[in-house]
């Protein structure tokens, strides 16, 4: 089974996706597929949290933050992943290098490529993507592009997953499909 979640940022998609990942894995194999790159202490303090919160739930720890279709060479086909986040993985394909040069506009197509391909290739997985797309501000361009792309990737995992939920408030609403708890 495939979950998509989506919702604000800082809204327990994290903890919600977790528990979801344990019960579809059942006694099976599960990993916690880390994408974001820390950068600074909030960044860091962010990483601490979410290992603190897993720990017990016998998740193993990929972190891979590009190419995310690798994470399957890691821990096999029969298990069950939890990727989070769409948004970060989104961010450090556009930047493979360092944020002085120019976006990669083949990012997009790369994540869905690649995160279609974890969707195919393993027993369950869960994607985490936060929901930024509701104010009516106008950006600047980068940022503008930034949303479209993510929207384009959330979009291609809405269509390939079984369930998707949008975590409003801290409380899911499912979207497609049925609530996997």
């Amino acid at each position: 089974m495939n979950v998509f979640i989506s919702g604000g940022c800082k809204n327990g998609k994290t903890g919600f996706a977790q528990d979801i990942a344990v019960r579809l894995s059942g006694g099976g194999k599960r990993f916690y597929v880390a994408t974001m790159i820390p950068y600074d202490g909030e960044d860091r303090e962010r990483v601490r949290r979410h290992i603190s919160d897993r720990e017990g739930m016998g998740f193993g720890t990929l972190e891979t933050a590009r190419d995310i279709a690798t994470c399957l060479d890691s821990g096999g086909g029969d298990a069950t992943y939890l990727i989070d986040s769409v948004t970060a993985l989104l961010l450090n394909e556009m930047f493979p290098g360092n944020y002085s040069e120019q976006a990669d506009p083949g990012a997009a197509t790369r994540c869905i490529e690649g995160l279609l391909k974890v969707a195919r290739g393993c027993r369950n997985a869960v994607f985490v993507s936060d929901y930024i797309y509701s104010d009516a501000e106008r950006y600047d361009d980068f940022t503008e592009s930034y949303r479209r792309m993510l929207a384009s990737i959330d979009r291609a995992l809405a269509m390939e997953c079984d369930t998707v939920i949008e975590l409003c408030a801290g409380l899911p609403i499912c979207r497609k499909g049925v609530m996997p708890i």
